[in-house]
Formats: C-alpha cells, structure tokens, sequence
C-alpha cells in the first residue's frame, strides 16, 4: 500500500521532473530559435506557422532525447535535498527498510519509463516528421537529388531490378532492367532504353522494351516500343533521407525493415539501433532512477552540489557508452540490440552494487 510518505517522495519526483523538464524545454526552444531566427524571417513565416509547423516537432524531439537524463538529474536533486534536510534519517531510523524506501521511486521510475516508451513508439516520431519536413523546406534548403548510377533493388524474395542511370528530380531512368530469378533460373527477363514513374497510375512506363521469357530449354524473345509496369517501388524509397528512421512509428520501422531484409538491402543497422533503442531508453529511466535515488540519499558535507557533480558524471559517462556501443554497431557491425543495450547492463551493475552497499 501507498503511505503519506510514499505520495511525498513521488510528489516530489514528479513535481521535480516536470519543472526541470520545462526549463530544458525553454531554454532548447530560446537556443534554436536563435540559431534559425534568419531562416525564419528569410522566408517570411508567421508565428503561427512556426509554432505549429516546427516547434510542435521539435519539443518532443528533444524532450524524449534527454528524458533518461534528465529523471536521473532530478531524482538526484530532490533526494539530496530530502538527506540535507535529514528527511532520510528520519525515515529510516522510523523502521522503514531501505528498499521499502526506494517504493515511490521504482512507481515513478515505471511510470515515466512506460510514457517515454510509448513516446517513442508513436508520439516523438509523428513530431521528428513534422520537424524533418519543416527544416527541409526552411531551413536546411535541401538541395536537388544527385543522379544515380547502377541501383539494384531487390523488389521480393524472386525479382530484382536496376537502373543503369536515375534522376530523383525527374522520376526517371535509363537501361532499365526487370529480372525473376527462381532457385537460380532465370524465368523473366526484360530491359528498357528509357524509364518513367508515371504518377497517375502509380506504373513505371518503359520505352523500346526488349523481353525475354525462359521455360526450361524453351526461350522466348519479343519487342515492345512501349509497355507499364506496376512493381512495388516508389521513387521515394530510391533516395535515402537523413534520418527517416527517427520519423517512422514502430510499426512503420517494423515494416521497412522486414521490405529491406527481403531485398537484400545492406547497411539495417541503423534502423535496428533506432528500433531497439526505444525500448533500452525506457529501461534506462528505470535504472538511472535507482542509480540517482541511491546516491544522493545519503547525507554528505558537499550537500546537493556534490551529488549533481556525481550526477552529472554519471550522466556523461552514459552519453559516452551509448555513442560508443551505437556507432560500432553501425559502422563496425556490432550487434544493434547488445549496441543499444551495453550502457544498461553497465549501468545496471552499477546500480546493484550501490543497492548492495546502501545502508539498509
């Protein structure tokens, strides 16, 4: 059950993170703002359309990345106020057990991990498209697509195509090449001089078509000047956007990486980092939580300056891990789920062992 002093700490907790939370939030929004405010006025945008069109975005976005942080920077805080004030001492000395002292924490510590989880599953990445889309057109300018050479795409599990030569701008191509393979034979085969995404129809038109159909030892050539074809392929997926992995929802995640994995496509490890890394920042909360509330409850001469010195340490210390275990994961292919979750399993060690040595 949930006594007075259960509701005290977890009052505090919660009073304490969302007011540290809305000074990061005005101060990230003041900083940005500042940085942008020449791309702003440049394209004459209203404040209305900057609110809604970017900074509906951009809040969530930066909320969920230094959530983790910013629980532990909290906890630290109201708890080494709470042992300066010899509030701690009192709780103890009155019988309660350390670990029933740490109730409110683990409550507070579920329930924000469970909001930034669902956050980042649906909520932050509906915001990352609505910041994405802004800064592409405002601010960053994004900048014609370079033309492609040689793209292959594996459509399914049995037909790949290529483009000897693609242009974004256009949604067009040249020498064109349309293959099933099956078991290692080759059933189809067509080829095009020209190739052009008509949006109408949702067909990519083909011009001077030259096919080629093989059944066994029998084989079949034919031309065509002119045909359509309706393959699974959007000239959208042919460019790789910065980012895209940050605007998908989990599900949309999910199934783009389940379509690449069937066309063979390299370099998912980017995409499997962002998917498990939605997961491991929720436990993060968990155990930073833990972490914060453990060092700070104990009464020290330095007072609440030297437990967020030590807070800050720690968190540093956590950025570093995460960057570390994250970057060779995608460039040195390290596996994304241990990438993603080596600072936890770090962090959770250390967590268990300031438990163990905690007056009880």
């Amino acid at each position: 059950m949930m006594t007075k002093i259960d509701w005290y700490i977890l009052r505090k907790f919660i009073g304490t993170f969302i007011y540290s939370l809305m000074i990061l939030l005005v101060i990230s929004v003041v900083i940005d703002v500042t940085e942008k405010i020449d791309d702003f006025m440049n394209s004459n945008l209203s404040f209305y359309r900057i609110v809604v069109d970017y900074y509906f975005g951009f809040i969530p976005h930066i909320a969920a990345l230094l959530f983790p942080l910013f629980i532990f920077i909290s906890v630290i805080f109201f708890t080494s106020k709470m042992a300066y004030r010899t509030e701690i001492v009192a709780i103890l000395c009155a019988g309660v057990s350390f670990r029933r002292f740490l109730r409110p924490y683990w409550i507070g510590a579920f329930l924000f991990g469970t909001i930034l989880w669902l956050g980042n599953r649906w909520t932050v990445p509906i915001a990352n498209k609505i910041r994405t889309r802004f800064e592409n057109e405002y601010v960053n300018r994004k900048k014609a697509s370079v033309s492609m050479y040689d793209k292959s795409i594996r459509i399914d599990s049995f037909t790949y195509v290529t483009f000897g030569s693609y242009d974004p701008n256009y949604k067009s191509g040249g020498n064109f090449i349309y293959e099933d393979i099956r078991k290692q034979d080759m059933r189809f085969k067509m080829k095009a001089e020209r190739v052009n995404w008509d949006s109408t129809s949702k067909t990519w038109k083909l011009n001077a078509v030259t096919m080629r159909s093989v059944n066994g030892l029998k084989e079949r050539w034919w031309n065509k000047p002119d045909t359509a074809i309706k393959i699974p392929l959007n000239p959208k997926e042919m460019v790789e956007e910065k980012n895209m992995q940050e605007a998908m929802t989990t599900p949309e995640l999910n199934a783009f990486i389940a379509r690449e994995q069937l066309r063979g496509a390299e370099g998912l490890n980017v995409f499997y980092v962002e998917k498990y890394r939605r997961t491991s920042s929720s436990a993060a909360v968990v155990i930073l939580t833990l972490i914060g509330g453990i060092i700070a409850s104990k009464k020290v001469r330095g007072g609440s300056g030297l437990h967020l010195a030590v807070g800050i340490v720690i968190s540093a210390s956590y950025i570093i891990f995460l960057q570390f275990s994250t970057v060779f994961s995608i460039k040195a292919d390290l596996n994304p789920l241990l990438a993603v979750w080596i600072p936890n399993f770090i962090f959770g060690a250390l967590a268990f062992w300031l438990y163990l040595r905690a007056p009880k």
